[in-house]
């Protein structure tokens, strides 16, 4: 069967390679009927005898047709020789419309018009003279004679120029929809931008001041506290909770100068926000909420290893807004503990509080947008997220993520609320240079 195949496949190449389809090789047949018709009945004076030298010659006429898919010109020309070489060497008295009809049609479809019209012109001019001196017929014999191959060759050639002609309608349309549509495109992406720019003016023009005032004001606030300390008022509690202001707040506007300008760009950079936000600044983080007035407890379990910085990045969101939801309605004296598990494949994120505030309650928090932008993100990266009122009050909120490929190095530290208070009363800084975020950092 090998062999065979082999034989069988040749053919077949051929045929591609030459760009001969099937319906070529049946268009060229059906020709070739209609010339061996011509040849039976194209007798007369002078005409050759009918042999088999005739019907051979007369198969040969119409071979060029097999190829007229990739050469249109080629196979008008290669017709037309034949046919001259036929009326030369074996002289029956035949119409060339049977046999030119076809590549007529494609030569004017394929924009060959002047070649269209000339060859016919040619065949038609040369067989009026040649018949009318064979048999000094009368004009109108003659045009009798020949009017309907004229017609023929006339209606194969019309009927291509329409054909190409609706064509080329028909590109131009598309090209011009293809414009039109580029140019609804670019003027959407025009007026997204514009709208981008506007978005960063009111945002920057409303927030802006604001968090800087913050900034001045709580750096004044330690000055005058520096001012009583040195009076021997020492107080390292208000201490703690000004450094955490004015750390948070200048972080919270490099954030916000960040996304600004992100808006005002038309290709904005996302790796530079991922760089930004991931999960080691989670401890500080979790200072910055602690010296707010609500005790942190971060958790790990499994053996920490690097996550991608999209997902450094989305775990972080996520615990932000948890964490800054538990500021905003565990009420007094809540306290949260955040647990994260590496898991094969996932990293585990897990934030619950004790909070018996209003805000516990489920309708409160799930009435804000949230809850909704941390299943978002989660969505974004292929995790799952969940979240609900505890089971002994409070709240709990549940994310799985993917932790494949290489990124930042997750938090792997514990850090206990006793820690993070014990820290505060002796008066450090909270990670100045870790930009903590605190709720006026993350509530939007």
């Amino acid at each position: 069967m090998g062999p065979l195949n082999g034989v069988a496949t040749r053919p077949r190449q051929l045929l591609q390679a030459l760009g001969i389809r099937w319906i070529d090789v049946g268009a060229a047949a059906l020709v070739t009927v209609l010339v061996e018709l011509n040849v039976v009945v194209g007798g007369g004076p002078g005409a050759a005898p009918l042999n088999a030298v005739a019907y051979v010659f007369g198969a040969a006429l119409a071979l060029p047709i097999i190829v007229r898919r990739r050469w249109p010109l080629g196979s008008l020309i290669g017709c037309s020789v034949l046919l001259f070489l036929y009326y030369t060497l074996d002289r029956r008295n035949i119409s060339p419309a049977p046999l030119l009809c076809l590549p007529l049609y494609d030569a004017a479809v394929a924009g060959y018009l002047a070649a269209a019209i000339a060859i016919p012109a040619f065949y038609m001019s040369v067989g009026l003279f040649v018949v009318g001196a064979s048999t000094h017929s009368g004009l109108v014999a003659l045009l009798a004679e020949f009017l309907p191959g004229i017609a023929v060759l006339f209606l194969a050639v019309m009927l291509g120029e329409v054909v190409r002609s609706r064509r080329a309608l028909a590109a131009e349309t598309a090209d011009r929809l293809r414009l039109a549509s580029e140019e609804r495109e670019a003027e959407a992406g025009r007026r997204v931008a514009e709208e981008r720019l506007r978005i960063a003016r009111e945002l920057h023009d409303t927030v802006a001041h604001s968090m800087a005032t913050i900034t001045v004001q709580a750096g004044s606030a330690l000055h005058v506290l520096g001012l009583s300390e040195k009076a021997g008022r020492p107080d390292g509690n208000l201490r703690s909770a000004l450094l955490a202001i004015r750390e948070t707040s200048k972080g919270a506007l490099t954030e916000m100068r960040a996304t600004l300008g992100q808006l005002r760009n038309e290709t904005p950079d996302e790796s530079a926000e991922l760089r930004e936000a991931g999960l080691e600044r989670l401890p500080a983080l979790c200072e910055a909420v602690t010296a707010a007035g609500a005790p942190v407890t971060l958790t790990t379990e499994g053996q920490p290893r690097p996550v991608s910085p999209a997902v450094g990045h989305t775990a972080y969101r996520i615990l932000q807004e948890s964490l800054t939801n538990v500021l905003r309605h565990a009420g007094a004296q809540a306290r949260a503990a955040v647990c994260l598990t590496y898991e094969p494949g996932a990293l585990g994120i897990r934030v619950a509080d004790d909070g018996n505030g209003p805000g516990t309650a489920a309708g409160d928090q799930l009435s804000g947008h949230g809850l909704t932008g941390m299943a978002e993100r989660a969505a974004a990266v292929g995790g799952s997220f969940s979240a609900a009122a505890g089971s002994d009050g409070g709240f709990v909120v549940v994310a799985r993520l993917p932790a494949a490929g290489p990124g930042q190095p997750a938090a792997g530290q514990t850090t206990g609320a006793g820690d993070a208070t014990a820290e505060s009363a002796t008066g450090q800084d909270a990670a100045p240079g870790a930009a903590p975020a605190s709720a006026a950092d993350v509530a939007r």
